[in-house]
């Protein structure tokens, strides 16, 4: 299992990143990211802290661990200098909270996200064609999630990255321990989703190939 969002106590998670770490290994992970909700007032302080523990995780256990961050409930205008100053301090993966059904996400937010060059757009809620085509160009990904909630709209996701070419991840979006999954519930969250053999084994790529490049091959 690879898993690009992942929440810790930086922000509204539950556990320390080792514990968290920890419990993902046993579930069969083999990466993970760390992608605390930021704004503003605390991007400089979680990802440096972090990408300290990430380092040190990475080194002593079975999980490749990934310093990230997940900007968060940002008005639209704001989305690109945050991207920029996350990965000027160190995010490796940058997520945007994309405009879900179960919160008041600015509209926008989205478009914002993709033009930002964010890494994913996470749980994009109705997303409109011209956006996930949008992403498709910029090579931005689209969330497939597993968490209650901002799941009830990854049908619709799936088929506005079939019909445009988007590339998809699987993600958790965990918080607490119950949240982390195996692989094989994975595969059936995106076989829900309404993926095709073909479409599964792209999303579980595309999440491959993310954490490949971060660590050269």
């Amino acid at each position: 299992m690879i898993d690009l969002h992942t929440h810790c106590l930086m922000s509204d998670g539950v556990l320390v990143p080792a514990e968290l770490v920890r419990r993902a290994e046993v579930k069969g992970y083999r990466a993970m990211a760390i992608t605390d909700h930021a704004d503003s007032s605390n991007l400089d302080f979680i990802i440096p802290r972090v990408a300290k523990a990430a380092e040190e995780l990475t080194r002593l256990t079975s999980v490749k661990v990934i310093p990230g961050i997940e900007i968060t409930h940002v008005p639209p205008a704001g989305i690109a200098r945050l991207v920029k100053e996350a990965r000027a301090l160190g995010a490796k993966v940058v997520v945007v909270h994309g405009e879900t059904l179960v919160e008041p996400v600015i509209p926008g937010t989205n478009r914002a996200a993709i033009m930002a060059g964010a890494d994913i757009v996470s749980h994009p809620g109705l997303i409109s064609r011209a956006d996930a085509a949008l992403a498709a160009k910029k090579g931005v990904h689209l969330e497939i999630s597993a968490r209650k909630g901002h799941s009830l709209s990854n049908g619709h996701v799936a088929k506005m990255a079939t019909e445009t070419g988007a590339k998809l991840v699987i993600n958790t979006d965990a918080h607490e321990p119950g949240d982390l999954i195996t692989r094989e519930f994975a595969v059936q969250v995106l076989e829900a989703a309404g993926l095709d053999d073909k479409g599964i084994k792209k999303a579980l790529d595309n999440s491959r190939e993310i954490v490949d490049k971060i660590f050269g091959g």
